[in-house]
């Protein structure tokens, strides 16, 4: 393990060594997030009510919730066990001991005036996320990685014109993920949202489900004249979708530079996203970190763990993505982006390596899951568990162009034909449609003799070094045996036949 950095208690500016990005109207960008994962335990945090989703108000709050006096939070072991799983994926270290703290603010949905949080010494510090960009491998560091008890909700029915509170949510487990302000752009920051979402989906202690509140992201975006001192930074609260992110991000930063073009200052705010008019909006202004009144927490211990808990935890946990990526690469020969891409999710990876294992062709199996696949499954908007053609069947097909039965595009024909449920079987497909690749090479080159007796112009002009006039020649090979040929193999048969 490395050794323990120092404490670390707020959003980080540190800036030496981080790559410029590309300039918006003469201004970069620079953006940090904040994440709140909401783990996957069955009772809260310091309670044992439970967590699930959906339940009628208030009937998931016990006593520890709902502050009643002499209630007493208990440390839940899950929720730690979950925060070391993510420190060993992000290469983070897990601190031996780390302390938990209140969190001083008043807000109706929280009854105790005060969160139980981390400050000074979280439970995981440091590490990374890597991900691809573009082609290009990209990294964002992490400042934290913090537990803390959830809020509740307020609830407003504006038909009746009340607000109800409902306290449900109230102690959840939050994993809040902190990163230093290292991405330069909003599709930047899309990427590293999604690779964070993939890894604490993957490792599984978060269900990722965006929509219920699972994983949200606060985007902290600044804008300064490139070599300037970092700009006043306003906070896009709880962005519950990779679109919207997107969205926020663009006009908060357009917004900015209108701003100090007008000469006029950013005060520093936390705002919110409508989507219905693609703008944010101030909500309040932004407190620091002292405006919280943070101090430990009289009633919990500092929380303790030991290496063997780190280290069984290390043995006992599934192949990470960035580890499965680097196998690809290696045991499969594959580009690193291939790779990257191929690790996206489980279910991705191992529908891949069910391929290779049927096909024996991993370069042709990542072509297939990333191309033909993958536009399938967009089309239909159906998932990778769901789709319609079988690692084995695909594999099988794989195989099939691998020895030359099919070509590449007799192999999308089958391909829609099994997705399509026209039949399950590669081969018998394969002979319905007619789509076998001529294999009797006498009957072939007595088809190339006819073609170059049809064609005398183009022979000479291949002769005379002109490759389109080649081209030509073999299209009209494939033409006479209507596209069954291997075209390699017609290549071939040309090039010796003209010498």
């Amino acid at each position: 393990m490395s050794q323990t950095p120092p404490p670390v208690n707020s959003f980080a500016q540190m800036q030496v060594g981080r790559p410029t990005g590309p300039l918006v109207q003469g201004y970069e960008v620079i953006i940090g997030f904040e994440t709140h994962t909401q783990l996957t335990t069955q009772s809260k945090i310091f309670s044992r009510a439970s967590t699930a989703f959906g339940a009628e108000p208030n009937t998931q709050a016990s006593a520890v919730d709902f502050a009643l006096p002499g209630a007493l939070p208990v440390m839940n072991k899950g929720a730690v066990q979950r925060a070391i799983e993510f420190g060993l994926a992000v290469n983070a270290h897990i601190a031996e001991s780390s302390v938990f703290a209140r969190k001083n603010y008043f807000y109706p949905d929280l009854p105790k005036g005060y969160q139980i949080s981390q400050f000074e010494i979280p439970v995981v510090q440091g590490g990374s996320v890597e991900f691809f960009l573009d082609g290009e491998k990209k990294s964002v560091r992490l400042v934290r990685a913090h537990l803390e008890e959830d809020a509740g909700k307020s609830l407003h029915e504006d038909f009746i014109g009340m607000s109800g509170i409902d306290l449900n949510r109230a102690g959840t487990p939050l994993l809040e993920i902190v990163t230093e302000p290292d991405m330069r752009s909003s599709a930047e920051a899309v990427a590293y949202a999604k690779e964070l979402h993939k890894i604490v989906t993957w490792i599984g202690i978060c269900d990722g489900n965006m929509q219920e509140g699972s994983f949200r992201c606060d985007a902290n975006v600044s804008v300064r004249k490139p070599g300037a001192d970092l700009g006043t930074r306003r906070e896009i609260k709880n962005l519950n979708s990779f679109k919207f992110m997107q969205q926020a991000i663009d006009y908060e930063v357009r917004w900015q530079i209108e701003q100090l073009e007008d000469g006029k200052a950013i005060q520093q705010a936390t705002v919110l996203f409508d989507p219905d008019t693609g703008e944010t909006r101030a909500m309040r202004t932004k407190e620091d970190a002292a405006d919280y009144r943070y101090f430990p927490d009289p009633d919990l211990p500092p929380l303790v763990i030991s290496r063997e808990w780190v280290e069984q935890t290390r043995t006992e946990m599934s192949e990470l993505p960035r580890v499965m990526a680097q196998r690809f690469v290696a045991d499969y020969d594959l580009p690193e982006y291939d790779a990257g891409q191929l690790t996206l999710s489980k279910a991705t990876a191992a529908y891949f390596e069910a391929v290779v294992t049927a096909s024996k062709q991993p370069k042709l199996a990542s072509n297939w899951v990333m191309g033909e696949l993958s536009r399938r499954l967009n089309a239909s908007d159906t998932n990778i568990e769901q789709s319609g053609v079988s690692a084995e069947q695909l594999g099988q097909l794989i195989g099939r162009i691998a020895d030359g039965t099919v070509s590449n595009n007799a192999a999308r024909q089958v391909f829609e034909g099994l997705w399509s449920g026209e039949g399950s079987d590669v081969d018998a497909l394969i002979e319905a449609k007619g789509l076998k690749q001529m294999s009797d090479s006498g009957e072939l080159e007595r088809i190339i003799d006819d073609v170059l007796a049809a064609n005398v112009k183009n022979v000479e002009e291949v002769r005379a070094g002109n490759t389109k006039a080649m081209n030509a020649l073999v299209g009209q090979a494939m033409k006479a045996t209507k596209g069954k040929a291997n075209p390699a193999q017609v290549n071939e048969l040309l090039k010796k036949k003209l010498g």
